[in-house]
Order: C-alpha cells, then structure tokens, then sequence
C-alpha cells in the first residue's frame, strides 16, 4: 500500500493566463457539431406516394407491437392517417385503441374531435352516446357533448343530453350550466324547475340563494320568499346545525330592500337565537348595521345583549365550571328585559353544574350562584316560596360531613325572620349547630338573637358554644362583655375567672 498520499503541488500560484468558465460554454457551444436532420422526401407520383404510405404504417404497426399500451403512439398513428385523408383507417386505428384502453378520456376526445373537425356530426354523437354510457362520472365528455349539440343549434337534443346527464347528480357547476342554458333562450319555466331538483340533490345554502336571486330577475316577490322559506324549513328539518348564516342574512338583506323591516329584524332575531356564536359572527355584524340604518335604540341595545349572550354561552359550554362567566351572564339577563322565567331557567342551568369534588375550595364561587338566585327570586320577583325552596335545596345539596357554609344557613334564617317565621329561623340554626357546631355559626346565631335581645338564649348559646369550643378565646371574651353590658360584673368576673382556669385559653389581660 502506498502510504506517500497524494502529490503536493509545489507551485501554487496563479496561472498567467486565466480562463472563465463563460468562456469555456462560449467554446463549447461555437465548436459544437451539426444535428443530423432528416432529409426532405419529394414525392413524385402515385406509386411513391403509396410505397412512403406503406413504410410509414409498417414503421407504427412495428411500434404499436413492441408497446402496445402506448396510447400516445395510437393517437399519433391515427393523427398521420387523417392527414393522409384515410378517414376509415384513422378511425380503424381509433377503435382498435380504444379496444385496449376503453377509459382513457383524452382518446376518446381526440377521436370525438377528429369527427368534428371533419364535419361527421352524426358520427361524433354515437361516440360521444357511448363515451358518456361507458364514463357517466366524467364531467368534461358531458360538457363536450351538450357543447356542440348547442354549437348546432340543437337545443332539444342539448336539453336531452343535460337530462340523461342530470339522472347521474352530478356536480353543482353541472346544474348550473343547465340553467345557464333554460336562461339563454328564454325559458325561466323550466330554468325553475331545475332549480327545484338541483336544491334536493345538493341542499346547500349557497345554491337556494342562487335560486332566489333567480328569482329576483325573474319571477316574483312571492317566488323569492317561497324560496327562502322553503330553504329554511328543509334545512331545520335536517337539524338547527345545517342553518346557515348566509342564508339567512341573505333573505334579511332582500326583506330590507323591500322596506320589509320588521320580517328582516325578526328573521336576524331567529339566526342569532338559533345559531351559535362561531357560526353567527358576520350575523352579528349585518344585523348591526341593520339597526344602526334602520332601527332605534332598542334594537341597538338588543343587538349587544344578542353578541352578549353568544359570547356567554360559548364560554360556559365550553367551561361549564366557570363560575364568573355564569356570574357575568345572570347580571346580563337580569338587567336586560328577559322575562322571569327565562332568569330562573338560567339560573338552574347554572347551579346544574355542581363542582366535581367535595373539596371546599372548589364550592366557594359555587355556592353564590344558589345565594344569588334566592336572593333575585325574593327582592326581584317576589315569589317567597321559590327563594325558600332555593335555600332549602342548596342546603340539602352541600354535603355538611365535609363541609358546610355557614353564611347560608344564616341568610335562610334571615329570610325566614323577614317571612315573620321566627320558629322555622331557630329551628334551621339549631339544626346547623347539630350538623356542624363551626365557630361561625354560633357568631351569627349569637348576633341575630342579640338584635331580637333575647339575652338568655344568647347565655345558652355562649355556654354551648364554650362546650364545644372551651379553648376558644374570644369567645369568653364575648360572653363576659355580654354579662357586663346587661350589667352583671360578677357574672363576668366569674366567666373571665373560669376562662383563665382552662389551659390554653389567652384573654390577653
């Protein structure tokens, strides 16, 4: 093995004469050789004109039997014949092509074309009839063949063929041409009638505005209603979901130009109802300009409490735990002019959504929706039976092993006070102190019989809530300033004495 490597330049300076590669093309390019070209053949008479026919067949049959899949060598073969004038071989060779490769689209409109272009039109329709029989889902042979039968004023046989080319339903661009056609000579009639069939095969929204605006041109204002009323109920018969914006701002838009308003309000209405905000955005927006052109003040109003709303639903659909979102949307409802029963039925899809834990953490928003629909059901719509049932099924739902909340007790038996059910007030407090005996309860139980001044229920109060809680400072320091304020120091005295007998106990004196 050589290990010397490779030779090492010695002099590595810059050539004297320096070469560009453009001048090495430019060499390249002057010093290429002549293509061979093939010499130019006169023919002289008949007999030469035969013996070059012949070579020249041999030289595709010759072809055509090494590849005979070769479609491109077919077209070519049949296109030299043409040129020779030999209709009936070119066409030979065209079915013996298609023989092989009866799908192939391009060589059935070569051999349609040649047809055409050599004026054998009846002979064009027979292969454009078996074309369309062999390849109905081709659209490009469909419109090829009513081309030329309207190219010779054929209208009969151009609707015939749009016809047996509708029976296969194809694309909306197809039905459309076939209108075009019912258009161009004048027959609005059957222009409709395709309309009504196009619209079952292909029911989008698009397509029924197509329809009305045909009709706009052309028929009646009565015909463009029918349409747009038929289009609505056929699609909410398939589901609210297949309700389209467009198609609704679009019958709005035509009621506003004919100084119909008040059906264009209420058909925006119905869109912003129905439709979720997602599908809804250039809704909004049109019905606003809208009622800036032609509306007041309130329908301004309505159109923002509508954006509102949508914006609301999305978040709480998404997110049925998101507490503030529902807190937003309840004092939206309320303020705006919806009726009772639409805010009580807010409000219990609202409390609907329990929280998924029994972890306080989690039920401290929560339990201010309950507070919030009792408190609207009693100062708003003043059924006091409702906003009791509220506060009793919010406290049968928390569960009071784990937890309890003493603020609603304590709201309950406010409200059962105002009610001038003082019996029902004690009773529930009493039955939250045997429940779960918490600090607070026993505060805001003491603090209401302190406001009625039943002072010895507050005494009986203070020693059960020292029963339970004897290490609880405060407490004892509420109890004696009770004493002392109804005037009784040596009762105070001897509960600071007893307090300060405890261990634990801080009065800080």
């Amino acid at each position: 093995m050589d290990e010397r490597g490779p030779p090492k330049v010695k002099n590595k300076a810059a050539a004297p004469l320096q070469i560009t590669a453009e001048q090495i093309l430019r060499e390249a390019y002057e010093r290429r050789e002549p293509s061979l070209q093939v010499p130019k053949q006169r023919i002289a008479d008949l007999e030469e004109l035969h013996e070059f026919q012949g070579r020249k067949r041999k030289e595709y049959e010759d072809a055509l039997r090494r590849n005979r899949l070769n479609i491109h060598q077919w077209i070519r073969y049949a296109q030299w014949e043409l040129e020779q004038k030999e209709y009936a071989r070119a066409r030979s060779i065209f079915e013996r092509a298609l023989e092989i490769e009866p799908t192939d689209v391009p060589l059935w409109l070569r051999y349609i074309e040649s047809e055409i272009k050599n004026r054998n039109v009846n002979h064009a329709r027979n292969l454009f009839d078996r074309a369309v029989t062999l390849l109905p889902r081709v659209d490009k042979l469909w419109y090829k063949y009513v081309s030329m039968e309207e190219t010779l004023t054929n209208v009969p046989g151009t609707r015939t063929v749009f016809e047996r080319w509708m029976e296969w339903e194809p694309e909306p661009q197809a039905w459309q041409s076939y209108i075009n056609l019912e258009k161009r000579y004048g027959e609005y009639d059957r222009a409709r009638a395709i309309f009504e069939r196009f619209t079952v095969v292909h029911p989008q929204s698009e397509y029924w505005i197509k329809w009305a605006r045909f009709e706009d041109d052309y028929g009646s204002p009565e015909n463009v209603r029918e349409v747009y009323a038929t289009a609505v109920d056929s699609l909410r018969a398939a589901g609210d979901e297949f309700v389209d914006e467009k198609l609704l701002g679009s019958w709005a838009k035509w009621e506003a130009r004919q100084k119909n308003f008040e059906k264009a309000r209420e058909l925006y209405k119905f869109g912003l109802d129905t439709l979720s905000r997602a599908k809804s955005m250039r809704l909004y927006n049109e019905y606003s300009a809208f009622e800036k052109q032609f509306g007041d003040r309130e329908g301004i109003e309505d159109v923002i409490f509508k954006k509102r709303r949508a914006e609301y639903e999305e978040k709480v659909v998404e997110n049925p735990q998101n507490y503030d979102a529902w807190f937003d949307y309840l004092a939206m409802s309320e303020e705006s002019a919806q009726t009772s029963e639409e805010v009580r039925e807010l409000y219990e899809r609202a409390i609907a959504n329990v929280p998924p834990t029994q972890e306080k953490r989690h039920w401290r928003r929560y339990i201010f929706l309950w507070i919030r629909y009792a408190i609207y059901e009693e100062l708003t719509t003043k059924d006091f039976e409702q906003a009791r049932d509220v506060y009793k099924a919010c406290l049968k739902l928390i569960p009071h092993k784990q937890f309890t909340f003493a603020k609603i007790w304590y709201m309950y038996a406010c409200f059962e006070i105002r009610r001038n059910n003082l019996p029902i007030a004690r009773k529930q407090l009493g039955m939250a102190l045997g429940m779960c005996p918490k600090p607070k309860l026993f505060k805001d139980y003491i603090d209401l019989e302190m406001k009625l001044r039943e002072f010895d229920r507050c005494r009986k109060l203070y020693e059960k809530f020292l029963q339970v809680y004897p290490k609880y400072s405060q407490a004892w320091l509420d109890y004696a300033e009770l004493e002392q304020m109804l005037g009784d120091e040596e009762r105070a005295g001897a509960i600071l004495q007893l307090a300060m007998s405890i261990p634990g106990v801080n009065l800080g004196l």
